[in-house]
């Protein structure tokens, strides 16, 4: 049976509310599921420096690495967008989950009309990673 993370969706949605996007006004929310039931919010950031944009996923995965979580404390993550059309990740995000978040882990992608869930197995293909630099 599918579990329903609609409560994830909704946080993400609140974390969204959080974002700095003052050149884009592209909103973006995100929030990791963990094993022992916490949840841990990103919200994307910008600057006028373009690169040095940090997207909401990212904040959100780093953000829980940074109180010690590794990959096998993670069940699942919302990214949620206030675009008009169904966003996935970015390439620099797809690649960052890639390493950070398991390859089965629902991602559940979301801009309030419609809901995809997926996994980064799906969205990275032929992954680069820590196999290809040895």
């Amino acid at each position: 049976m599918k579990k329903d993370y609609q409560y994830l969706v909704d946080l993400a949605f609140e974390a969204m509310a959080n974002a700095y996007a003052p050149y884009s006004n592209y909103y973006v929310g995100a929030c990791i599921q963990l094993k022992d039931g916490k949840t841990i919010k990103g919200a994307n950031i910008e600057n006028a420096s373009y690169g040095a944009t940090s997207c909401a996923e990212r904040n959100a995965i780093f953000a829980t690495y940074s109180l010690g979580y590794r990959l096998e404390d993670i069940e699942a993550i919302a990214i949620v967008s206030s675009g008009k059309i169904l966003a996935g990740p970015c390439g620099i995000c797809r690649q960052v989950l890639s390493e950070l978040l398991p390859q089965e882990a629902p991602i559940i992608l979301s801009n309030r009309k419609e809901t995809l869930t997926t996994n980064i197995k799906n969205l990275l293909p032929m992954q680069f990673g820590k196999r290809d630099l040895v």
